[in-house]
């Protein structure tokens, strides 16, 4: 199956976390809605992430890979989604 990568940007009730998603391109589960209420998936894999506090407390953090888990995302949005 095709995937597509998608900027998002998440927060939880205590980080901005933005990265890269992989969603099938077209169909069931394409947007980033489905993915996060789908019943299967415990965790949101992203890739070249960025983490900053909502504070604004400590340092800005930078991972290749961070798995989040979807019960604790309070926002989502997508980055480049296009009209």
């Amino acid at each position: 199956m095709d995937e597509a990568t998608r900027r998002i940007s998440l927060e939880t009730s205590r980080h901005r976390i933005t990265g890269h998603v992989r969603l099938p391109p077209d169909g069931y589960r394409s947007r980033l809605s489905d993915y996060l209420n789908s019943q299967e998936r415990l965790f949101l894999p992203l890739t070249d992430v960025v983490i900053t506090r909502l504070d604004g407390a400590g340092t800005e953090e930078r991972h290749s890979f961070v798995a989040v888990s979807t019960r604790h995302v309070v926002m989502a949005i997508p980055l480049d989604e296009v009209d």
